[in-house]
């Protein structure tokens, strides 16, 4: 249940209509790890257990990516939306992000807080040296395959997506949520719940590119991120650092590249600049 129907009045050449619009659902999602709150989310419900998965991801609270935590429903509201959940870590997987516990309204989650100098990159890790190149001619293709997944945009207009694609285009999965960040959340997650992050190359994304997007991108180690819209100048200064590949404007046959050109190929004359 991704939306839910509002009645309204919709006022267009000096007339008036009466209306029913299907609206997309915003709910908090606490989380507690070992029985202890942790954070909340924002987000539209469905598929929570990837959300937090690949939340947990970001935020290194977790230390392993192959360990899959029990999630448990802890509890639901009136409209069967579920509102609490439990997370049962191990103390030898918790990760340092756990240390950093925090209460806050979680609607993006980017695992680089407090952190002043893009310089100091030593707390993510090793930057991606992936070898494979991506044919920019194939980045249309991409978003027409998600695209044909976005049934809850279909009836609200009101959702982001973000999906997950082999070097070769081919589909891994899709998500969508009210938030861009936790569609990406849930990529991660189901990628890593179905074990195929390391297949993953590319990801795309409906809206524009922050950079709490590159860290995601880059902490699950996937050399490619494509947008439809444009990007933050802080996104492509990080995408350079990290060795992320990054394309903007990704729409009517057009793609920018702002970072790690290296990786592509076959740029051919119906690729333009935005």
């Amino acid at each position: 249940m991704a939306t839910r129907k509002y009645e309204g009045k919709k006022f267009e050449l000096q007339t008036s209509t009466k209306i029913v619009d299907a609206l997309t659902i915003e709910e908090a999602l606490q989380i507690n790890i070992n029985d202890k709150a942790f954070t909340i989310s924002m987000r539209t419900p469905g598929e929570d257990a990837n959300l937090v998965r690949g939340l947990l991801h970001a935020e290194g609270v977790i230390n392993d990516v192959h360990f899959i935590p029990d999630i448990v429903l802890k509890k639901e509201n009136e409209d069967g939306i579920v509102t609490i959940v439990n997370v049962a870590i191990p103390e030898d997987k918790l990760g340092e992000g756990y240390s950093n516990s925090r209460s806050l309204l979680s609607v993006s989650s980017c695992g680089i807080c407090g952190k002043t100098e893009l310089g100091d990159l030593a707390f993510i890790g090793k930057t991606i040296d992936d070898k494979d190149k991506m044919d920019i001619n194939g980045i249309n293709r991409m978003f027409e395959k998600m695209k044909t997944k976005q049934h809850d945009f279909k009836q609200s207009g009101g959702t982001h997506a973000a999906a997950a694609f082999s070097i070769d285009g081919e589909l891994l999965c899709t998500m969508e949520d009210i938030g861009r960040h936790n569609a990406v959340d849930k990529v991660v997650g189901q990628l890593i719940h179905s074990k195929k992050i390391k297949q993953a190359k590319v990801i795309t994304v409906s809206g524009r590119i922050s950079y709490e997007i590159v860290i995601k991108c880059f902490k699950a180690q996937v050399p490619f991120l494509t947008a439809v819209s444009a990007p933050s100048s802080l996104a492509v200064d990080y995408a350079k650092e990290l060795g992320i590949t990054l394309f903007a404007f990704c729409r009517d046959e057009r793609a920018t590249c702002y970072s790690n050109a290296q990786r592509t190929k076959s740029v051919q004359s119906n690729i333009k600049a935005s």
